[in-house]
C-alpha cells in the first residue's frame, strides 16, 4: 500500500522548482513512477509531496543543439527508441532501450528517472557512460552540469540536491571515426536486470589504429563504471585480437561485484572479460 501524499501538478518548470525550493526534505518529482512508486510501497521513501513533472513540454525535448544531443529528463525510453535523429547517430542507445524491461514498462520509464534512480544495473546508464554524457541538474538557483561519470556516487546515490531536478541529458554528436557496441545479460531475454551489461565507444583511425576508448559497466560495482585501465590499454594501438583479450582481462579486474540472487562474483567477473572482448571484436569488425 502507498503512504499518504500529496499531489501537486504545476503548470511550468518554475512552479515546480519553487515547491522543490520549498520542501526540500519532503517533496520528490515525479515523473514515470517505474521506480519511485516502488520504493514508496516497499517503505524506502515516503514522501509528503509528488511534484509531478511528466507533463512539462520543456522536458519532453529530443534535439541536435550545435554539436551536441540534448534528451529531455521526462522522454521515455519508448519515445528514444522511435526518435529518428537517436536511431541515426546513437545506435547504441537504441540498442540499450531495446532491452530495457518491456513495452508497457518502456511506455512509462523516463531516461532522467533511469538515472536518477542510481541503481548499479541501470540499463541506460553504461552506453550514456560510454558517450561521455552530461546531465543538466536546475533549480532556483541556477543550472550545472555534470559528467555522468561524477554524477553517480554510489549505489542508488547520486550528486542531485534535494531542491534540484535532472532536466537534461547531454550527448555529444560529433563522434568522427567512432563506432560503437552494447551487449546486456540477463536471466531472461526480456523483462530483466542486468546481471552484467557493458557498452563501448571507440574512435578508430587507419589501419585500425584505436585512437580513443571507452569501456562501461554495469551491475559489476556499487555504481555505473568506466573500465579506465581497460581502456588505457587500447589506446594508440592496433585493435589486433591480443590487444583485445587484454582489455578484456584487465577490465575484469577493474570491477568489484558482488553475489546476489542473479549471479555469483566469479560470475559475474567473468563474463565482463567475455563481454568486452566480444563487444571489442564487434566494434573492429565494423566498417568506418
Amino acid at each position: 500500500m502507498l503512504p499518504e501524499f500529496d499531489l501537486v501538478l504545476p503548470h511550468s518548470l518554475r512552479q515546480a522548482l519553487e515547491i522543490l525550493q520549498e520542501e526540500p526534505l519532503h517533496a520528490y518529482p515525479l515523473a514515470g513512477g517505474t521506480n519511485l512508486v516502488v520504493d514508496m510501497r516497499s517503505g524506502r521513501c515516503s514522501p509528503a509531496v509528488l511534484v509531478n513533472i511528466n507533463d512539462l513540454p520543456e522536458l519532453h525535448e529530443i534535439k541536435l543543439a550545435g554539436d551536441e544531443l540534448k534528451i529531455g529528463s521526462a522522454v521515455t525510453i519508448s519515445e528514444l527508441q522511435k526518435n529518428p535523429i537517436v536511431r541515426k547517430n546513437f545506435p547504441i542507445l537504441i540498442e540499450a532501450a531495446n532491452v530495457f524491461a518491456n513495452p508497457l514498462v518502456r511506455n512509462r520509464a523516463t531516461l532522467g528517472g533511469n538515472l536518477a534512480d542510481a541503481s548499479p544495473g541501470a540499463d541506460c546508464a553504461p552506453p550514456l557512460l560510454a558517450l561521455a554524457a552530461e546531465v543538466e541538474l536546475i533549480s532556483l538557483t541556477g543550472n550545472r552540469r555534470v559528467g555522468l561519470e561524477d554524477f553517480f556516487t554510489g549505489a542508488r546515490k547520486t550528486v542531485i540536491r534535494p531542491h534540484e531536478i535532472l532536466a537534461a541529458i547531454y550527448v555529444p554528436a560529433n563522434h568522427p571515426g567512432s563506432v560503437s557496441a552494447y551487449y546486456k545479460i540477463g536471466l531472461r531475454k526480456a523483462d530483466a536486470i542486468s546481471v552484467v551489461s557493458a557498452a563501448v565507444v571507440i574512435e578508430i583511425g587507419e589501419g585500425q589504429q584505436c585512437k580513443k576508448a571507452h569501456i562501461a559497466l554495469g551491475s559489476v560495482a556499487p555504481l555505473p563504471m568506466r573500465a579506465l585501465k581497460a581502456e588505457k590499454s587500447l589506446e594508440n594501438s592496433p585493435l589486433t585480437p591480443r590487444a583485445i583479450q587484454q582489455a578484456g582481462i584487465i577490465a575484469a579486474g577493474e570491477v568489484s561485484p558482488i553475489s546476489d540472487l542473479r549471479a555469483s562474483a566469479d560470475y559475474r567477473r567473468k563474463m565482463v572479460e567475455v563481454i568486452v572482448c566480444r563487444l571489442l571484436r564487434q566494434v573492429a569488425s565494423q566498417p568506418q
